[in-house]
């Protein structure tokens, strides 16, 4: 299952709006609410099975609406 799939599964009510942004040269980065919570650039890394899921969880509290 892909990330936006677990992603929209576990948060479809606290997800306003989801970007997917193509780029080039290996760039994977995921920002919440304009703050990055995952580069894979600056990590120099690629994230490990469910990190940014479990950093997208700890960051999604209350019956706040984000965009991801």
């Amino acid at each position: 299952m892909s990330l936006l799939h677990k992603v929209l599964k576990e948060h479809k009510n606290k997800i306003q709006a989801f970007a997917l942004i193509p780029s080039t040269g290996g760039v994977f980065e995921v920002t919440l609410d304009d703050e990055l919570i995952f580069s894979k650039v600056k990590e120099n890394r690629k994230p490990g099975i469910g990190e940014v899921e479990s950093i997208i969880r700890s960051k999604i509290q209350g019956d706040k609406l984000f965009n991801l």
